[in-house]
């Protein structure tokens, strides 16, 4: 019986710092042209108004002035409008925001202005200098789609629009809820928190798989709860058991805040 991707963690994975891999496909080779051509558009289109602006700006200047402000136009169009543009954005170029792609990290994390300089600076080269021949023979031959660009900044393009879904929220074990209630428990990172509420809503999985993975989550996740559970507690139980107390606590914290704002705004 195949194992789903909790299971078999390989290199093509997109993997949280847990080392738990999580639900976001890689985005195609197809889409990721589409996206490359419409940057490339756009891109061409920035370079053809600043080069007219700087022109007509410097006509009563020297041929000289009018190159460096051509250069400088390039400059601006090729690597910091795509670099300023991802940065902000956490890993969107205007290609990226049309057809639903995001650039992470590989390790998944959003990326940095230094991710986002790596990929301009190398795209110039290989997307403009030898038309995007190099990316699209690399793109071709990675599992993960990736140009030039990604390996030297260590990116990767993902699908961002496509929904995650979660199973219902997991229930509080009744053995496990006097441990639970006295429980110091600690805010799960996201990456972990997600896929503790995949691995409890995925039934469909090997027995034996699912219980090396259940003992390694739960191994992850005895790290911000204390003390341990009653001995003898299956790691499922004792993830559906802190899961379940975290949800509760958030749940009773939101209260405690909402009535916190009808006082303050019911005295004004």
């Amino acid at each position: 019986m195949a194992t789903p991707e909790f299971a078999t963690l390989t290199t093509d994975d997109l993997v949280t710092g847990e080392a738990v891999a999580l639900d976001l496909p890689p985005a195609s080779l197809g889409t990721r042209i589409a996206s490359g051509l419409i940057d490339v558009v756009a891109t061409f289109c920035l370079l053809i108004g600043l080069v007219l602006a700087l022109v007509i700006a410097a006509l009563q200047a020297d041929a000289a002035l009018i190159a460096v402000a051509s250069l400088g136009a390039v400059i601006v169009s090729l690597v910091v409008f795509p670099t300023t543009f991802e940065t902000l954005t956490r890993g969107k170029s205007l290609g990226k925001l049309a057809l639903g792609l995001r650039t992470v990290r590989d390790d998944a994390g959003p990326i940095s202005f230094q991710h986002a300089f790596v990929r301009a600076l190398v795209g110039v080269v290989e997307i403009y200098v030898f038309f995007g021949a190099p990316a699209f023979f690399s793109a071709l031959v990675s599992a993960r789609g990736k140009r030039l660009g990604d390996y030297a900044a260590g990116t990767y393009v993902v699908r961002d629009r496509v929904r995650l879904v979660l199973g219902p929220p997991a229930a509080m074990p009744p053995p496990l809820a006097a441990w639970a209630a006295q429980a110091d428990m600690a805010r799960l990172p996201t990456g972990l928190a997600l896929a503790v509420r995949q691995f409890l809503g995925r039934q469909q999985i090997d027995p034996a798989a699912r219980a090396a993975i259940g003992e390694r989550l739960a191994s992850a996740v005895s790290e911000y709860v204390a003390p341990a559970p009653p001995p003898g507690t299956p790691p499922e139980a004792y993830l559906a058991a802190v899961v379940a107390a975290r949800r509760e606590r958030d749940s009773a914290r939101l209260a405690r805040e909402a009535q916190l704002r009808h006082r303050l705004v019911a005295r004004r």
